[in-house]
């Protein structure tokens, strides 16, 4: 409970079920959404299956099997097969009976035995088992054991989520597992204020205002907040800048870049909760760590990679990042690095093309200098210049501290060509020459849209790179920042902003401070009360995994026990605790006629 208010648990109170059950006409509540996309309803469908229908449970059990063999070292993979084909294989024979190699593969109480409508048929069966041969083959003739594709499963898997998404997700729908998923929703759709944290010292400074760190009250956990002044947005005429970045923010959700949390305002301030990131930037760590700048080959590399899969996910939603440089690509506490500061991307729709002359002197692209239509190309000329950056420890065309006038810096970007030390292998200047190409066409990255990352995923630099595991997390980082040092410039110097003086606020601002102002972001918030282990100590039922008062429609009310001191005043019911009136219909599936009395009598 380190960093909670005392209160937490009456912050976090889950509201009467009556008080909520409405939720499930104004939300997505499909299996794609709920258990795909939702955190807490991953969660609770798992523990459904696992509590109510074990028989379900065990088809959760080979995804989550499937999924760590995706995810697995080339080297492992091979054994993970075998260990799969004996553990599923075996889940329907011929006859339709499981055999003594299915253990793990059965429920209880199903005697093993494979449901027809299941998915895991004949394709399952042929695959895993010619690959079994092919491995007793290759171990009989001394041979080493083969490598199957990480795609091996990908039909079964596909068959086993459309069964999941039938009977089983209606019968969840229709328990009090679902209504428990409704009341974390409530909670999560709950107004956030300045009250909801607490405020720690200034990390730095943006466009328009400072950069604190924060802690939210209920659950301890820690985040960035960048705060935007009001009176500020207004005299720079900001409003549709700072929009777009929010809207863009509360889209992406991707472990290499910068999440948006929440966004609220105060009464001078828009305010965006971000993941924190205590490392630095790498600005500050490839020219103020000692020594040369720049970093050895492997841990540039690593960046690198990382900042590929960061613009991936920005690009497959449509977006163009525009800013990539070193300040904005910034350290975790555990050495990994997320793309920040998104003030200057903008969405492209499907085919279409922008224009724009935004970014930062020595980073933008040819095309963006002259003013040219674009997609995603300025993103990749500006990757080339970060890793150029990582491993000379210069930019390309500009040297370091270097005085010289805006017009010579992109003169050099369009017409001279960057010059190569030793530091660079010939793989590292391979990359950077085909992404620092002046022409669009010829550019690496720049030929494929929005799937531009997968050129650059091909290039023989990043041969070392197993591309599933890195996207997993799963890759160590080859430096971990040192939790008692600070990676940043003294309080003292950054800068402080001066007054905004000669504007006023009034109801015409409402408007824009409205869509700002949209509270909880769901995936983050959810992710929060998982790792904090709120999400632990509050999801408790009842005995025997039965209802508690708050999922009861019909619960008798509370009766508080005398004391010894019955002139004492009485606590009062909460008005969370209360049950309102609702529509009953509500109480059953979407796609069936099952209630929650019925599906619990059941069990």
């Amino acid at each position: 409970n380190k960093g909670k208010s005392k209160k937490w648990r009456k912050i976090l109170q889950f509201p009467h079920i009556s008080q909520c059950i409405d939720l499930k006409s104004k939300i997505d509540v499909s299996y794609d959404y709920v258990v795909d996309q939702q955190p807490i309803g991953r969660e609770l469908f798992h523990q459904f299956c696992k509590v109510k229908r074990p028989q379900y449970f065990r088809y959760i059990t080979f995804l989550d099997d499937i999924a760590r063999y995706e995810i697995a070292s080339d080297e492992n993979r091979g054994d993970l097969v075998y260990d799969l084909a004996k553990r599923y294989l075996g889940l329907c024979t011929t006859e339709g009976q499981a055999t003594e190699d299915s253990g793990g593969g059965g429920g209880d109480g199903d005697d093993g035995k494979c449901d027809d409508d299941s998915g895991i048929g004949a394709d399952t069966k042929t695959k895993l088992s010619n690959h079994d041969d092919h491995h007793e083959q290759g171990q009989g003739q001394g041979k080493d054991k083969t490598k199957p594709s990480k795609e091996l499963f990908e039909a079964s898997v596909q068959a086993v989520r459309t069964f999941l998404e039938g009977e089983p997700f209606r019968e969840f729908e229709a328990s009090m597992y679902f209504h428990r998923y409704l009341q974390w929703k409530w909670l999560e759709a709950q107004a956030i204020t300045y009250k909801t944290f607490r405020m720690y010292r200034v990390l730095g400074k943006g466009g328009f205002g400072e950069v604190c760190a924060c802690q939210v009250r209920a659950t301890g956990k820690m985040y960035a907040c960048k705060k935007l002044e009001k009176k500020r947005i207004k005299k720079r005429k900001g409003e549709s800048m700072v929009l777009i970045e929010k809207q863009i923010l509360q889209k992406i959700n991707s472990r290499f870049v910068v999440n948006l949390a929440y966004a609220y305002e105060t009464k001078d301030a828009l305010c965006l909760v971000l993941t924190i990131m205590n490392g630095g930037d790498l600005k500050f760590h490839i020219y103020n760590m000692g020594g040369d700048p720049g970093f050895e080959p492997n841990r540039a590399k690593f960046y690198a990679a990382e900042v590929v899969c960061g613009l991936q996910h920005l690009h497959q939603m449509g977006i163009v990042y525009r800013d990539c440089k070193p300040e904005n690509i910034l350290l975790d506490d555990t050495g990994h690095v997320r793309i920040s500061d998104l003030g200057l991307a903008v969405e492209i729709p499907e085919g279409e093309l922008v224009r724009g002359r935004v970014g930062t002197v020595g980073y933008m692209a040819p095309e963006v200098i002259d003013n040219e239509k674009y997609a995603y190309s300025p993103d990749w000329f500006s990757f080339g210049c970060l890793l150029y950056e990582m491993i000379e420890g210069q930019a390309p065309f500009r040297a370091r501290k270097e005085k010289v006038k805006r017009e010579e810096v992109d003169r050099r970007v369009k017409e001279d060509a960057e010059k190569y030390s030793h530091k660079f292998s010939d793989e590292a200047k391979s990359l950077c020459q085909q992404l620092l190409t002046k022409a669009v066409k010829s550019r690496l990255g720049c030929r494929n849209g929005r799937y531009g990352a997968r050129e650059a995923k091909l290039h023989p630099f990043f041969n070392s790179i197993n591309w599933k595991r890195l996207e997993a997390g799963l890759i160590e980082p080859p430096f971990v920042p040192d939790p008692h040092a600070v990676y940043a410039k003294d309080v003292l110097d950054i800068e402080q902003f001066s007054t905004v003086k000669g504007v006023n606020l009034d109801a015409t601002d409402e408007n824009f401070y409205s869509k700002f102002n949209t509270g909880s972001v769901s995936i983050p918030w959810q992710n929060e009360m998982l790792e904090t282990e709120c999400f632990r100590e509050l999801n408790v039922f009842g005995q025997e995994e039965s209802p508690t008062p708050d999922l009861l429609v019909n619960a008798p009310p509370v009766v508080e026990k005398s004391g010894c001191f019955p002139f004492r005043r009485k606590k009062k019911q909460s008005a969370r605790e209360k049950p309102v009136p609702f529509n009953e219909k509500l109480l059953s599936s979407s796609q069936t006629g099952v209630t929650i009395s019925q599906t619990q009598s059941e069990s």
